[in-house]
């Protein structure tokens, strides 16, 4: 995802699919962007309706996705992969999409004790379920969202009737989705979606309560159900970021700790495809990606590929490096990392916003440095030179007092 808005979900009611659709859409996506986006992977099959409604009181939107034509109710994660692969898809809602598939891919994969790529959905792989998650990475593009994080998730409790049988809520897939996240059962009965939450783990950068920003609009999308005294809603507060990341930063990314560093080296892949698989591998939760050149043995010109990662991330980033290079293994290993700390601050640039980075040790402003998706955007938008551009985020940062060498600047409560 590119820009500089936030989106803060409240996911304290539950989440899934239809209802993030429905918030979004409230919150002034554009529905034609929505459709498009859909009809790329399933044409004419499905179709994208809202309808207002009201939850407990509260006014809100309920997003149905409508089948149009029938279609098989359960998919492979190869089948679902190559629908997203081959759909007439910008690269930031592909990305994002297969981001959010892989997550429950993985996720499936360690509950049933088998390999992801033989995972089979039931429910998420029906047409509208593959609709509310690309219906939901492109209201996300078409809002201008840059960096998404989430509050605690309410998951439910009692027992669902699913494909599978009769399951305990939370619903295995959710409870392995949920781990590293803060959940709450938060009333009875199945609250929390395997869709909705691999759409929280794959895109949200942070659990966190509503975090500094300033509010442009806030969406609400609705649940099926209407329960009297408890809204069955997710909110969704879009706002420009203050001290908070974007979209390029995981929320490992900025974290010191336990960390996992995969590697790879590769000799046969095409060198205009490695932008791709790195831009994949970051969409999938990677803290950093990159290359470095290597001369391999007979005098053969490779490339190591190296991952950084939590370790709760390492197996959904390895299985992503098999599936994007052509390489026969990857290497693992324990590092440590110290990370300084950091903030992001928007500032504006001629009626544009850039959000700038800027990092701290003992007190002290060590480095400032503008986002440059940011400043690559806004230059297209004044179509002025992206150096030009860079210099005015930095002037501008410097005006706010942001320059190497200052005093820390407290930061905005969260």
């Amino acid at each position: 995802m590119s820009g500089a808005r936030h989106a803060w979900i409240d996911a304290s009611a539950g989440v899934a699919g239809d209802m993030l659709l429905g918030a979004l859409l409230d919150a002034g996506a554009d529905p034609d962007a929505v459709q498009h986006a859909v009809d790329a992977v399933a044409a004419g099959a499905v179709r994208v309706v809202t309808t207002p409604v009201v939850r407990a009181g509260l006014r809100a939107v309920k997003a149905d996705v409508r089948t149009l034509q029938p279609g098989p109710a359960r998919r492979t994660w190869r089948d679902v992969r190559t629908l997203l692969e081959d759909g007439a898809l910008s690269d930031t809602v592909r990305t994002a999409a297969l981001a959010v598939f892989a997550r429950l891919a993985t996720a499936e994969a360690h509950v049933h004790g088998i390999d992801a790529q033989d995972v089979h959905f039931h429910e998420v792989g029906a047409l509208d379920a593959i609709a509310d998650v690309v219906g939901v990475c492109a209201a996300l593009d078409d809002l201008g969202v840059g960096t998404v994080s989430c509050s605690a998730v309410a998951v439910g409790s009692g027992r669902a009737r699913t494909a599978h049988g009769d399951l305990p809520v939370p619903v295995p897939a959710v409870a392995e989705l949920a781990r590293g996240w803060r959940v709450r059962a938060g009333g009875t009965g199945e609250l929390a979606t395997p869709t909705g939450m691999a759409v929280v783990r794959a895109l949200c950068v942070t659990c966190e309560d509503l975090p500094a920003m300033i509010v442009d609009v806030v969406g609400v999308g609705a649940g099926t159900r209407d329960t009297p005294g408890r809204a069955n809603v997710v909110r969704v507060v879009l706002g420009t970021p203050v001290g908070h990341a974007p979209a390029s930063a995981s929320a490992s990314a900025s974290a010191s700790g336990p960390a996992v560093l995969l590697e790879a080296n590769v000799d046969d892949v095409d060198p205009r495809l490695w932008p791709g698989v790195l831009s994949a591998l970051l969409g999938a939760g990677a803290a950093d990606a990159w290359l470095v050149p290597i001369v391999m043995k007979k005098g053969r010109p490779a490339h190591t590929l190296t991952v950084l990662c939590a370790p709760e991330d390492a197996d959904a980033l390895r299985a992503e490096i098999f599936r994007h290079t052509t390489t026969f293994g990857v290497r693992e290993s324990r590092r440590h990392k110290v990370a300084l700390a950091r903030d992001f601050v928007a500032v504006s640039v001629d009626g544009g916003t850039v959000v700038v980075k800027i990092a701290y040790h003992n007190g002290v402003i060590e480095q400032v440095m503008p986002e440059f998706d940011d400043v690559a955007a806004l230059a297209r938008r004044l179509g002025r030179p992206e150096r030009v551009v860079m210099q005015e985020a930095m002037s501008a940062a410097a005006a706010a007092g942001l320059t190497v060498g200052a005093p820390a600047r407290p930061r905005a409560p969260a």
